[in-house]
């Protein structure tokens, strides 16, 4: 065939375009994101709105209702899950509604997920393993190197865009690694006309001498949705400029060949000048001049107050650029790659509203502590705040170990997990019990979700039916509150369930020793009932608190060469690895978690209390369920409800 005029070569009919595995289907067709199939219902799991807790556990409520300064009735969300889904189950409620989102996705192939967290009283530090759920992710996010990574970029940009207002933009942080590749599929996403600024972040960083040059610096990416974006103009002073204001300098020919920019008509010397009458003065604009896109902005102080210790925590100094330049107050704002909490931290501030999700338990046990203490400080400070609800979606659809090395066989994927449990797979297995140890039953949870509150409730259900008094739940990763359900079931059928996760170790290839498989943590609290006379009333009152008594983490997360010696270390000081613990002192099944009162270790202070100083009081006698939720210092929680009666 020759190629010509008359017969042009398909080659040189292609524009420019970026091309990665997956952007087509095998008929060359431009795949789309199937927004139906990833919606998914949120389920609200805790509602925060710390100061009017204590005012509820204080009998001040009628007093703080009054006083409040709550911005008002919206309730920021926090969302733990993969974030596609997130984002397409957000569409119902908030397509067209967002006016500013930041990401900051990660964009190290090589990155280690191992951090060093804090435990107990002291400085000391052990490390936290990636969750199963973050690893798997993660290797499905580069398991075909740059090609899945910006598919993955594509189709979460595709569903923000849907989000955003019109008069919305988005900001994309990212580094040297992806930065002309995230820069062409957002040209593509939001077109070429939407770029608006590629900011260049900044910073002072010393590390080992190399043949190259230092990397010191961060790219940001922001376009904007349509043809009309809001800008807010920020200004800064420079350190030139600040010397100049300070020593009242003055600059020749600012407004002509005898014109003077003037900084400070109060200097000697300026007065003098003008005096003389052979100038014509201009005053020069003290507020700064405006903002560049370099911005000079430090990493975060070691001691400063806003360090967290995340690794991948950014300065609020940052966001704050972004959030004023960006939106207006009362804006909606979000982030879909939380980390710690930065952007909502920023938003909350500002007095904007907020959206965040992140797919990793840490990071949003991390956020949520964050945003405790901002509400707390808020209030103090008689500064206004918004409430804020803990929502759950932890699902990841594609599990790369599946379908690399079991053929995405997940029959396959449950005899692999009975060996290691050394589990006795049962010859004729229903859909829900696939296994015998001793004398419990074995349900293995398929690899491609996590452990729900139905799934276990019908498990107990057939374990009753076939006779049985315990079964073992063997999952990778489970539904937050889950142990909740599993103390009212165990009450309702009489069936005992362990719930353990599991361990990673069994993916590891050519492995065949079994890992251990760890229980879930085991938490127990009781009631602390004291008796006081009613400030109001003047008659004897009963209140109301809750006491530790027991805590055994699951050290699910803990590496396993670290395991035997924190082990033992969790069986004589299992408090130590208490980060946070919040009490709903009328707790009831099918609605959310309520915090009317919690404790927590943070940076500057490592200390905890064992007993809660609420001193709830109810207001009619009876029989209420008190719930404990406890995180661990790996971000991992647990609940058990307690009964009280109130003479």
């Amino acid at each position: 065939m020759r190629w010509g005029p008359a017969n042009p070569h398909p080659l040189s009919q292609l524009k420019t375009e970026l091309v990665w595995d997956g952007k087509y289907d095998e008929y060359g067709r431009r795949r789309v994101v199937d927004v139906a199939a990833c919606a998914m219902p949120l389920q609200k799991i805790e509602t925060i709105d710390q100061p009017r807790s204590e005012a509820v556990a204080g009998g001040q409520i009628e007093m703080f209702e009054r006083s409040s300064k709550r911005r008002d009735d919206f309730r920021n969300r926090l969302i733990w899950g993969d974030n596609k889904l997130v984002l397409a189950s957000l569409l119902a409620e908030f397509k067209g509604r967002v006016d500013l989102m930041y990401i900051d996705p990660p964009f190290d192939v090589g990155a280690d997920f191992t951090m060093d967290v804090p435990i107990g009283d002291e400085k000391e530090t052990i490390a936290k393993d990636q969750s199963t759920l973050e690893m798997v992710a993660y290797r499905d996010m580069w398991g075909k190197g740059t090609d899945s990574y910006l598919h993955m970029m594509f189709e979460r940009l595709s569903l923000m865009k849907e989000l955003l207002s019109e008069r919305g933009s988005i900001y994309v942080h990212c580094d040297w690694r992806m930065s002309s590749f995230l820069r062409r599929v957002m040209d593509e996403v939001f077109g070429t006309d939407g770029f608006k600024n590629e900011v260049v972040w900044h910073y002072e960083k010393w590390t080992a001498s190399s043949k190259m040059l230092q990397k010191n610096h961060d790219y940001i990416l922001n376009f904007a949705r349509g043809p009309e974006w809001i800008f807010n103009e920020q200004r800064e002073i420079t350190e030139n400029l600040r010397e100049k204001y300070e020593k009242g300098y003055l600059i020749g020919g600012g407004g002509g060949s005898t014109g003077l920019v003037v900084y400070d008509k109060n200097n000697a010397k300026v007065r003098e000048m003008i005096a003389s009458g052979k100038y014509k003065v201009f005053y020069a604009d003290t507020t700064g001049k405006p903002l560049s896109d370099v911005w000079r902005i430090p990493f975060i102080n070691p001691v400063a107050d806003e360090r967290i210790d995340y690794p991948t925590q950014k300065p609020e100094a940052l966001l704050e650029r972004i959030v004023k330049t960006s939106s207006n107050e009362g804006d909606l704002v979000a982030d879909f790659f939380c980390g710690s909490g930065t952007t909502g931290a920023v938003a909350e501030r500002l007095g904007r509203r907020w959206l965040m999700a992140d797919l990793g338990r840490f990071a949003i046990h991390t956020s949520r502590k964050r945003l405790i203490e901002l509400q707390r400080k808020l209030h103090a400070e008689g500064q206004p705040y918004r409430a804020f609800d803990v929502h759950n979606l932890g699902r990841y659809e594609r599990q790369w170990w599946q379908k690399e090395r079991l053929r995405g066989a997940d029959d396959e994927h449950r005899k692999v997990v009975l060996g290691f449990y050394q589990a006795e797979p049962l010859p004729n297995a229903t859909g829900l019990l696939h296994g015998r140890k001793g004398r419990a039953f074995v349900h293995v949870d398929g690899i491609d979700g996590l452990l729900t509150r139905a799934e276990v409730r019908a498990v107990a259900l057939v374990v009753k039916d076939a006779g049985g008094t315990e079964v073992h739940c063997l999952a990778w990763e489970f539904e937050m509150d889950l142990r909740l359900v599993c103390h009212e079931l165990e009450a309702e059928t009489g069936v005992r369930l362990k719930l353990i996760p599991i361990p990673r170790e069994i993916m590891e290839k050519n492995r065949t020793s079994p890992p251990p498989f760890l229980e879930m943590a085991v938490l127990e609290a009781e009631v602390v009932i004291r008796s006081r006379k009613s400030e109001t009333s003047g008659q004897k009152q009963s209140v109301v608190d809750v006491k530790l008594t027991n805590f055994m983490p699951s050290l699910a997360e803990v590496p396993s060469k670290e395991l035997e010696a924190l082990k033992e270390r969790a069986v004589k000081s299992g408090f130590d690895f208490i980060d946070f613990w919040a009490v709903d002192f009328d707790w009831h099944e099918h609605k959310p978690f309520v915090h009317h009162w919690q404790d927590y270790r943070t940076r500057k202070d490592r200390s905890l209390k064992t007993v809660s100083d609420a001193a709830h009081t109810y207001d009619k006698p009876g029989k209420h369920t008190i719930c404990v939720k406890v995180v661990d210092v790996f971000g991992c929680d647990t609940s058990i409800t307690v009964p009280v009666a109130i003479p």
